[in-house]
């Protein structure tokens, strides 16, 4: 099966790759297929988003069998959920990485240490030529540091801390961070699902 990553994220193309690499005969991204595409993400949830995404572009790439996409973010408990579906332009749409990390810390500045749960949250959708659009959902729970530890991955890694590996996100490998992303998590229910419905067409 010819799988198109949906994405021009460069950083969730490269996780994606990683974790499904034995997966499909071929894994491309849109830069790979030669795609220029640009989806508004305008849903009101991660899910809404991922489908929206993984449909338009199958039906750009008419070279491939389906196309996966992922729509993530962190949510926050002290700030009902935000930055939520809006993570990636917290700080504005022409705002980058760091201005969305100065953002949230100015906004959580007088949160208390036992206040700052979060989570990163992934929804992934795979579209599928004749067939239904399959979606799925991870999350890792974590909590929100007051300073950036590490310097690997990308987005608010810097400040999310996961407490089983007692590091940061952007303290661990990238191998490590997949083992146990919302991403990887996401992917894995994904998985579970097909195979559910391949056993059930084969009863």
């Amino acid at each position: 099966m010819k799988l198109i990553i949906a994405t021009n994220n460069a950083h969730k193309a490269q996780e994606i790759r990683q974790i499904l690499a034995d997966s499909f005969s071929a894994l491309d991204t849109l830069r790979e297929a030669g795609l220029a595409i640009e989806v508004v993400e305008d849903g009101a949830t991660f899910a809404e988003n991922a489908v929206k995404k993984a449909e338009q572009v199958l039906a750009a790439a008419p070279g491939y069998d389906a196309a996966l996409s992922d729509d993530s973010g962190l949510a926050v408990d002290a700030l009902g959920g935000a930055p939520g579906v809006y993570s990636a332009r917290y700080a504005g749409p022409q705002h980058d990485d760091a201005d969305n990390n100065r953002k949230l810390m100015a906004d959580m500045a007088g949160v208390p240490d036992g206040q700052r749960g979060c989570r990163f949250v992934c929804a992934v959708a795979l579209a599928r030529r004749g067939r239904p659009t399959v979606t799925a959902e991870g999350a890792c729970e974590g909590v929100l540091l007051r300073a950036p530890r590490g310097e690997n991955g990308f987005g608010y890694d810097p400040y999310f801390y996961y407490p089983p590996a007692g590091r940061t996100f952007a303290e661990l490998t990238g191998e490590a961070k997949n083992a146990v992303s919302h991403r990887r998590r996401a992917l894995e229910s994904l998985r579970a699902l097909l195979a559910q419905e391949r056993r059930q067409r084969g009863a």
